[in-house]
């Protein structure tokens, strides 16, 4: 089993910053993939904000349009993301994500951009 502990969520104003941690403990695969996706309103789904993997690939969503960057500390197993400039649009359930030899889930953080 792997945990994951979520941290960094809150409200800030837009154009100001935030950052998001997530660290994993338990049974960690050797390669694994581990990031944030953000819960679609009205919609079962969630869509991808950024995520890296083990060979430090990082992947973001379309509507980051750059001003995010995701990076990992391998030796914790824990992985941060800048969210730079935020917009009143990037409010959400952000959840974080693992996946390993199986796939975990966070329990999700509040970000609310609002003045």
């Amino acid at each position: 089993q792997v945990h994951l502990v979520e941290s960094g969520g809150g409200l800030v104003q837009p154009g100001r910053s935030l950052n998001l941690s997530c660290a994993a403990s338990g049974g960690i695969s050797l390669v694994y993939v581990m990031g944030w996706y953000r819960q679609i309103p009205d919609n079962g789904g969630r869509e991808l904000v950024a995520t890296i993997g083990t060979h430090d690939a990082a992947q973001y969503g379309r509507f980051v349009n750059g001003r995010f960057i995701i990076s990992r500390d391998g030796a914790k197993n824990t992985v941060n993301l800048q969210m730079n400039n935020v917009e009143p649009s990037d409010t959400g359930l952000y959840y974080c994500h693992f996946r390993g030899h199986r796939e975990y889930w966070g329990q999700g953080t509040q970000v609310t951009v609002s003045s």
